[in-house]
């Protein structure tokens, strides 16, 4: 079936991400949402197993979400933050402080989760530069662990992912180790910490669930111990968020199931609640007293041209309007059971080596995944929108998905496995 003009006109033109663009499937035109439905060109409706990339967390198209925006047009779509306030940002910045654990007040926003991490990186090591510390300017973090594509946070992402392994020779070079999950290991980052946490500025992780890196699961202990060294060897501690934050694990954030709270939090995704693109890194308050001088240089040099756009800060208000008034960690944990439930019919199919859930996370890794455009193929002619990545498929669907959407979402996954397209 022949697509729309706009599709065959701007084709030619367009570079995907992720993508080997000889290789790839074509892409399907997409041309409306709704809850958790993605309507295409030709008619057909697919049920969003990942909520665009984990964003749209209240489903799409929220009414709440698109009058907020629609009242936000019509005042003042934007205007520059340097010199400059307006009540969104204000009250936005408010608001997560009020709901971020511990004393994270002080609120940076940026317009992407990538860059995010990049401004806590900044931070990080101009915290030691402006205290008189000189030589931290290295970051320890973890295999398996992803923060983004652009140069400084790909540094700082498992060495060994796919993506990145080309520019292993142009990056800044940072301790990447296994994440600790034993006595041994501990022992072992200990060690590291005490022989080079001079160099250190700060610990980097995501709490609870490594996403892009393999959807690899830890416990709150992990996040515990790791405040416990970094307090020990008086570094930092950077939580990035961005994909576990606002209730993706369970909890509002992630970092309250383990009773911590980081010197640093990044978040982004599902901030706006997959609307417009915006991102926090937020601060405790001694870090941000740190950059308080009378030497100008002390200030933290970074302003995004977009940063704090008024429009994407009503959409995150909005968000926050329905977090407060809308039962979505409870919708969290319902999913997480019906998951845990209808995933574990994959657990004895040949090629699967796990099944996992944690919250509205649900992942089936596989051995291998011999042809991935045929399993893609093969998902979207069961009417799901699901993208799997590596030896992964998984679900991270919108908080408001129906039981029922939820099943197919799962049904999907299983049938593809056992009718091997997988393989």
């Amino acid at each position: 079936m022949r697509g729309p003009q706009w599709l065959d006109d701007g084709m030619p033109h367009i570079w995907l991400p992720y993508t080997q663009m000889q290789t790839v499937l074509p892409p399907l035109p997409a041309v409306r949402t709704s809850g958790c439905d993605i309507h295409l060109a030709d008619g057909r409706v697919l049920v969003d197993g990942i909520a665009s990339w984990w964003t749209a967390c209240h489903g799409y198209n929220h009414p709440h979400i698109r009058e907020a925006v629609s009242a936000q047009l019509g005042r003042m779509p934007h205007v520059m933050f340097g010199g400059l306030v307006h009540e969104p940002a204000l009250t936005l910045a408010t608001r997560l402080a009020a709901i971020l654990p511990g004393d994270l007040e002080r609120v940076f926003f940026t317009d992407s989760g990538s860059v995010a991490v990049e401004v806590a990186i900044k931070m990080a090591i101009q915290y030691w530069i402006n205290r008189g510390v000189s030589g931290r300017n290295r970051l320890l973090a973890f295999r398996g662990g992803y923060h983004g594509d652009t140069l400084a946070t790909m540094a700082v992402c498992d060495p060994e992912e796919g993506m990145h392994a080309l520019f292993s020779g142009v990056l800044p070079q940072h301790y990447i180790v296994d994440l600790p999950r034993d006595e041994a290991s501990f022992r072992a980052l200990e060690t590291l910490l005490s022989e080079s946490g001079d160099e250190i500025a700060a610990i980097l992780v995501e709490p609870m669930i490594q996403g892009a890196g393999g959807m690899l699961f830890h416990g709150p202990d992990v996040l515990r111990r790791l405040r416990t060294l970094a307090d020990r060897y008086g570094v930092l501690l950077i939580f990035d968020e961005i994909f576990t934050g606002f209730g993706r694990t369970g909890t509002m954030f992630a970092c309250e199931q383990a009773d911590v709270v980081p010197d640093i939090m990044t978040l982004s995704k599902a901030l706006t609640a997959g609307t417009m693109a915006l991102a926090a890194t937020v601060t405790r308050s001694h870090v941000f007293e740190a950059f308080l001088s009378d030497n100008p240089l002390h200030a933290l040099m970074h302003g995004p041209t977009f940063m704090a756009n008024p429009l994407a800060c009503a959409c995150a208000n909005a968000s926050l309007d329905l977090f407060a008034t809308e039962p979505r960690l409870q919708q969290v944990a319902r999913i997480s059971a019906q998951m845990t439930e209808e995933l574990e019919a994959c657990r004895g199919l040949p090629n699967v080596r796990d099944v996992r859930v944690m919250g509205a996370v649900g992942v089936v890794e596989l051995d291998a995944i011999a042809d991935m455009n045929r399993l893609k193929a093969a998902l979207i002619a069961l009417g799901v929108w699901v993208r799997p990545f590596r030896t992964i498929i998984y679900l991270t669907p919108a908080f408001t998905v129906r039981p029922e959407e939820l099943s197919r979402l799962t049904s999907a996954i299983a049938q593809v496995i056992r009718d091997g397209a997988a393989g």
